[in-house]
């Protein structure tokens, strides 16, 4: 390795240190490390990248290692838990006692980040803006004849089809109003019906919900799907016709409507908190309407994320409306009013 590159790196790392631990009383530190580092991205271990990714322990193990040895500083120690974000792990160390500003890394642990660097876009909401909690929950507003609508489902239904565990941390709930004992919504009573179908699923046939949601995204075909997903029919119109059941159900949704004043389909709602704005839907603040986009607004809430949310998904937009196929859609941020 380059003893010139060495110095500089190492002179970086202790002018981060020192910034972390001062703050505001070191003059002129943001000065001082802009010079030292324009733009800098070190190759940890030789200048080929390994193509393979490591677990988060054998990143934190080798990062902790790079730093022991080639800064001289053996009383590192993790401070608190790595998180996947942005593409990158972001990893919280401290010497003896004392946190250290976050280092970054690539997940194959070849790039090493000193520093990282936030670029905002007026309104945009960063995963750390996020309240975190033990187990997050994304509530998806939404009606089931809204292009918009169904091209969010179709996004949850590819996270819940490859990442299973998020199945738990998600909860599709229907926009509308009871009226006269009776469901009603935006697009009609068609619609109105099949939101409440699909409510009666999620609550009384939960295992069903989402291979019936699978096959009525392709053409919208409820009657077919039903018999496709094997749902228990008895079990469904009972449901339906019972106001304690079904209409009880929908009316949950309906008093979140007015709390969070829910009046698009499709609105994201993450741990209670709507950081909507009408310019920019939040899930593009993290990528658009993609799994991987939704997947990583989901895992941000998380107190300690979880190893599943290292898994990459699909980057592809998805499709608008019913579709045999995931994608492509559009990112135009559209919704039903």
């Amino acid at each position: 390795m380059d003893k010139k590159v060495n110095i500089k790196i190492g002179l970086i790392i202790i002018i981060t240190l020192i910034c972390g631990l001062l703050g505001g009383l070191v003059i002129g530190c943001q000065g001082v490390f802009s010079k030292q580092l324009s733009f800098l991205v070190k190759t940890v271990e030789g200048e080929v990248a390994i193509k393979d990714s490591l677990t988060v322990k054998q990143v934190e193990e080798k990062i902790m290692n790079y730093i022991k040895e080639e800064f001289d500083i053996p009383e590192i120690s993790l401070a608190t838990s790595t998180t996947f974000q942005n593409g990158v792990y972001r990893l919280n160390f401290k010497i003896q006692d004392t946190e250290i500003p976050p280092v970054y890394t690539t997940k194959d642990g070849t790039l090493f980040f000193p520093e990282g660097t936030k670029i905002e876009e007026k309104g945009e909401v960063a995963c750390e803006s996020i309240q975190k909690v033990e187990k997050p929950i994304l509530d998806a507003f939404v009606v089931s004849y809204c292009p918009y609508g169904t091209q969010m489902q179709r996004i949850i239904n590819n996270i819940v089809e490859n990442i299973s565990e998020l199945k738990n941390n998600i909860k599709i709930r229907y926009i509308g109003q009871i009226q006269d004992g009776k469901i009603t919504s935006m697009h009609g009573e068609e619609e109105a019906q099949e939101n409440l179908t699909q409510i009666c699923l999620r609550e009384e046939q939960e295992d069903k919900f989402y291979p019936y949601l699978s096959c009525f995204l392709k053409a919208g075909e409820g009657a077919k799907c039903l018999t496709e997903a094997m749902v228990d029919t008895d079990k469904l119109e009972s449901c339906k016709k019972e106001e304690s059941k079904g209409i009880a159900y929908a009316q949950e949704d309906f008093d979140l409507n007015a709390t969070y004043q829910i009046t698009g389909s499709p609105t994201l709602i993450i741990n209670g908190q709507d950081l909507n704005t009408p310019q920019k839907p939040i899930e593009f603040n993290f990528g658009g309407r993609t799994a991987e986009a939704v997947k990583s607004l989901i895992c941000c809430g998380f107190e300690n994320q979880s190893q599943f949310c290292e898994n990459i998904l699909t980057e592809e937009e998805a499709s608008t409306g019913f579709s045999e196929t995931y994608g492509s859609g559009t990112s135009d941020g559209g919704s039903c009013n």
